[in-house]
C-alpha cells in the first residue's frame, strides 16, 4: 500500500498521545551512548606532554640529567624534544669526568639519540592514555589516527550489514542486537592487553555503534505521525547524540584513566535492555513483508494505549493483497539497478562522505586547539544544541535542497575563512571551527531525514545505511585530515572547506521531497535534478500527479 495511505488508515491513533511519546523517548534515549562512544577516542587516545626517559639507574649527576633532553621550538614555544636526547653514553662519560654542562661543554655539540628507554608522560591532565599506556609517539604515532579509523572501519561494515538485516528481519530486533554489541565489546575493551586488541574490539564497537543509530532512526520515521516524524528524524534524535555528546568531557574531567572511563561509558547501554516489550516493531515494516495481522496488532495495542477506538478491520485486503513487492526482499544492488536511483544514491554517497569527513575532523581535533581540552570538547558538543534546532527549523519551513546545501556552504566557508586567521588570534579561530561545526551538525542533521525521505519502504533502511557506508570513507580518513596539521597547519582546513563547498553545489541536484509522501516502492521515486527520465507509465503518472495534488492541499 502507498504509504500516504498508511498514514490515513493510522490517523485515528491520534498525532501525539502516550504510544508515540512512549516510543519518540524510548527511541531517543537509546541514541544516548552514541554520543560518546565513538567521540571517546578524544580523551582515551590523547598524547599528553611527553620526552625521552632518563633510568634512574643512569648514574648522572643532576646537572646532566636536567640537561640530557635538547631543547627545541614548537608552535612558538620552547619545550624539550619529544622523540630525541643527547646520547645516554657520552653524557654519562662526561658526568663521571667531573664535566659541568654548559660551561665545560656545549651540550647542543652532542650527538643525538632516540629514546632507548622509553618516554616519560606528563599526568597533569591525564592518569594513563593508551598512547602514555602502549608509547605511541615518534616513530608509533601513526597508530593514534589509525585507532580512530579502526572504529570507523567497523562503522563501515556495521552500516554495510545492519541496514540489510534490519530491512530483512526487522528494525526492533537489530536495534537491541546492534545495542548489545556496542554494550559488551566497550566493556571487554577495559581489559584490552595490547593495542592491536584494543583496535579489534574497537572495530566490533564501531559496527554496533552506527547500526543501532540507524535502526533507531528509521524505526522512529516510520511508526511516528508525518508532524512528529520531522521533530524526531531533525531534532529528536540528534538533540539526544548532543546530550550523550556533551556528557562526555563532563564525565572525562572526573575520570582520568582510559579503562575507568571506558568502563563509565559502557554501564549506559545496561540499563536499556529491560526496555524491550515497550518498544514495537516497525508496522510498515511488517506490511511490507506481508505480515499484515502482526501490524494491525501493534496499531491495536497503541489505539489502546492512547486510549481510541480502532476500526474493526484496520487495513483492507484490498489495499495489502495486490502488491508484489510487499513479500519481494530487496538488497543493497536494488539501489543502482535504474539511472534515477543511481545517481540519487550517488549524490548522497557523495554529500555523505564530505559531510562526515569534516564533522569527525572537528570533533577530533578539539585536543589541538588552543585552550582546555575538556572545555573545548564540551564547546564543540552544546554548539550541536542549536545547529539541530536551526536544522528543524530549516526543515520545517524550507525545502529539503535549500536546508541541506546552505549548512554545508556555511561548513565549508568557516573553514576555509581559518587559514586568514593570525595565528595570534587563537579565539577567533575557534570561533570560526565552532561556526564550521555547526554547520557540519546541521547539515548531518537534515541528510538523515531528507535520505529517509527520498527512499521507499522496502529499501529505507538498507539506503540510509548505504550512504551512512560511504560516509564512513570520510570519517575513515577524518583523522588523517587532523594528523596532516603536523606538516601543513592550514592543510585540513582547505582540504575540507574546498570539498565542503563543492558538496554543498552538488547538494542541488537532488530531488525535492517537503511535502510529498513517503514512497513505498522503488517505482515511487522521484527523478533526480538535471537528468531526464523516460515518462512512467500511465498508472504511475496518475499516481505521481495524486500525490502533487495531496501535497498542495
Amino acid at each position: 500500500m502507498h504509504m500516504r495511505d498508511y498514514d490515513d488508515v493510522t490517523r485515528f491513533l491520534g498525532e501525539w498521545g502516550p504510544f508515540q511519546k512512549t516510543v519518540f523517548s524510548l527511541l531517543c534515549l537509546s541514541i544516548v551512548p552514541n554520543g560518546f562512544t565513538g567521540l571517546s577516542i578524544v580523551f582515551i587516545a590523547d598524547t599528553p606532554s611527553h620526552h625521552c626517559a632518563i633510568p634512574q639507574n643512569a648514574n648522572i649527576s643532576d646537572e646532566w640529567r636536567n640537561s640530557s633532553i635538547p631543547l627545541v621550538e614548537e608552535n612558538g614555544q620552547v619545550q624539550y624534544s619529544k622523540c630525541t636526547r643527547y646520547k645516554l653514553d657520552v653524557i654519562k662519560h662526561l658526568s663521571d669526568n667531573g664535566y659541568m654542562p654548559g660551561i665545560d661543554v656545549n651540550v647542543t655539540e652532542i650527538q643525538l639519540e632516540g629514546c632507548e628507554d622509553g618516554w616519560e608522560y606528563a599526568r597533569d591532565i591525564y592518569v594513563s592514555t593508551i598512547v602514555s599506556e602502549w608509547d605511541l609517539v615518534c616513530g608509533n604515532s601513526w597508530k593514534v589516527p589509525l585507532t580512530s579509523s579502526m572504529f570507523f572501519v567497523g562503522v563501515l561494515m556495521g552500516s554495510f550489514i545492519s541496514g540489510q538485516l534490519s530491512d530483512r528481519f526487522g528494525r526492533k530486533i537489530i536495534l537491541f542486537a546492534t545495542m548489545a554489541v556496542q554494550t559488551l565489546f566497550t566493556f571487554i575493551q577495559v581489559f584490552s592487553t595490547s593495542w592491536v586488541m584494543f583496535c579489534a574490539l574497537f572495530f566490533v564497537v564501531g559496527m554496533g555503534q552506527i547500526s543501532n543509530y540507524v535502526a533507531a532512526f528509521v524505526l522512529g520515521t516510520e511508526i511516528l505521525s508525518p508532524s512528529i516524524r520531522i521533530v524526531f528524524s531533525t531534532l529528536g534524535v540528534c538533540i539526544f547524540f548532543a546530550f550523550g555528546y556533551m556528557m562526555l568531557p563532563l564525565i572525562a574531567l572526573f575520570i582520568r584513566d582510559w579503562r575507568i572511563l571506558l568502563l563509565a561509558l559502557s554501564l549506559p547501554g545496561v540499563l536499556y535492555f529491560p526496555l524491550w516489550r515497550f518498544v514495537p516493531e516497525s508496522p510498515r515494516w511488517l506490511l511490507c513483508q506481508g505480515r499484515v495481522e502482526e501490524a494491525a496488532a501493534i496499531l491495536r495495542d497503541a489505539a489502546r494505549r492512547n486510549g481510541v477506538t480502532p476500526p474493526e478491520v484496520i487495513f483492507q485486503p484490498v489495499e495489502v493483497g495486490n502488491n508484489p513487492e510487499k513479500v519481494q526482499h530487496h538488497n543493497i544492488c536494488d539501489l543502482v539497478k535504474s539511472s534515477n536511483i543511481r545517481w540519487i544514491t550517488i549524490t548522497l554517497c557523495l554529500v555523505w562522505m564530505v559531510l562526515s569527513a569534516g564533522y569527525f575532523a572537528l570533533s577530533l581535533n578539539v585536543s589541538n586547539l588552543h585552550g582546555n581540552t575538556y572545555f573545548n570538547c564540551f564547546l564543540s558538543a552544546a554548539v550541536e544544541i542549536p545547529a539541530y534546532v536551526v536544522a528543524w527549523l530549516l526543515f520545517h519551513y524550507c525545502p529539503r535542497r535549500l536546508c541541506l546545501s546552505p549548512t554545508l556552504f556555511l561548513g565549508g566557508v568557516g573553514l576555509l575563512f581559518i587559514q586568514l586567521i593570525p595565528r595570534n588570534v587563537n579565539w577567533l579561530s575557534v570561533t570560526l571551527e565552532m561556526v564550521g561545526k555547526f554547520g557540519f551538525t546541521a547539515a548531518f542533521s537534515v541528510v538523515y531525514a531528507f535520505t529517509a525521505e527520498l527512499y521507499p519502504t522496502v529499501l529505507r533502511n538498507t539506503a540510509v545505511c548505504a550512504c551512512s557506508m560511504a560516509s564512513r570513507v570520510g570519517s575513515i580518513s577524518a583523522p588523517y585530515f587532523v594528523y596532516l596539521g603536523r606538516y601543513y597547519k592550514s592543510l585540513p582546513y582547505l582540504l575540507m572547506g574546498s570539498l565542503t563547498v563543492f558538496s554543498a553545489l552538488l547538494s542541488l541536484l537532488l530531488p525535492e521531497s517537503r511535502g510529498m509522501p513517503l514512497p513505498e516502492t522503488i517505482d515511487h521515486m522521484q527523478s533526480i535534478q538535471g537528468f531526464k527520465k523516460r515518462k512512467a507509465p500511465y498508472h504511475l503518472t496518475s499516481a505521481i500527479a495524486e500525490d502533487e495534488n495531496v501535497s498542495e492541499m
